[in-house]
Parts: structure tokens; C-alpha cells; sequence
């Protein structure tokens, strides 16, 4: 496989780090709103550490991929936690800005975005003829 474009990779990994580097931080807060919510943000945590190791190593599915779903699964949950709230934990309607949080929705929207940039830049195994042989009589 060819690998990525070097400020993509570096911005990808960059981008990872902030993200786990966050929740880390922010865990210990989760935790004491409900556990449920400090496991997630240390799942995230260690599975946007391993994505960045995945990247750095050059594969797609256990880097790329599980990086998206990391980046893309605490966006959806910062949402969901502050419109219609998360089970036993009402909506946060007045916490949209709160630091942190503001801090890791930019680094992982810059992941979503690489991840569609090295996407497109991701070579393709070749398309196999599916053509049927024709017969000449």
C-alpha cells in the first residue's frame, strides 16, 4: 500500500493525540456524572491512541477506519449529550462552549476531514473484467 502523503498522516496522528490527550483529561469529570460516560471517554481515549498507531503504521482499517469511528462516535455523543441528552444524564443545553469540548470537536472534525482527504488519495486494487468472454461462431 502506498502511504499517505506525510502532512496528512502527521495531521491525522496530530489530531488523534488531541483527541485521546482530551478525553483523558476529561474522564475523571465523566466519572463522576455517571460511570457509563467516564468509560467512554477512556474508550475513546485508548482507541484513538490505538488508531494513531494504526496510521503510523500504514494500515487502513485498524488506523484510518477506527479513527473515524472514534472521531465521529465523540461528535455524535457531544451532540446527542447536549440536545437530547444521554441515559440518566439530562440534555446540557448551556455547555456548547465549554473549552474542552470546543477543543476536541475542532480536532476531530480535522480528523473527519483528513480521513476524507487520504480517502480520496488511497489507491484502488484494479477492477477485475466482469465482462462475459463472447464467442464468435
Amino acid at each position: 500500500m502506498k502511504p499517505m502523503p506525510g502532512p496528512v498522516t502527521a495531521a491525522a496522528v496530530f489530531a488523534l493525540l488531541a483527541t485521546a490527550l482530551i478525553h483523558f483529561i476529561e474522564a475523571p469529570g465523566a466519572f463522576s456524572e455517571v460511570t457509563y460516560k467516564g468509560v467512554l471517554f477512556v474508550a475513546n481515549g485508548v482507541g484513538a491512541l490505538i488508531a494513531a498507531a494504526g496510521i503510523l503504521r500504514g494500515a487502513w482499517s485498524w488506523g484510518w477506519v477506527l479513527g473515524l469511528l472514534m472521531a465521529g462516535g465523540a461528535i455524535a455523543g457531544y451532540v446527542a449529550s447536549r440536545t437530547v441528552g444521554l441515559p440518566g444524564i439530562p440534555p446540557e443545553a448551556d455547555a456548547w462552549l465549554e473549552p474542552w469540548g470546543v477543543a476536541s470537536l475542532v480536532v476531530e472534525g480535522l480528523f473527519v476531514i483528513l480521513f476524507a482527504v487520504a480517502s480520496r488519495a488511497r489507491p484502488r486494487p484494479p477492477v477485475a473484467d466482469q465482462r462475459k468472454p463472447t464467442t464468435s461462431q
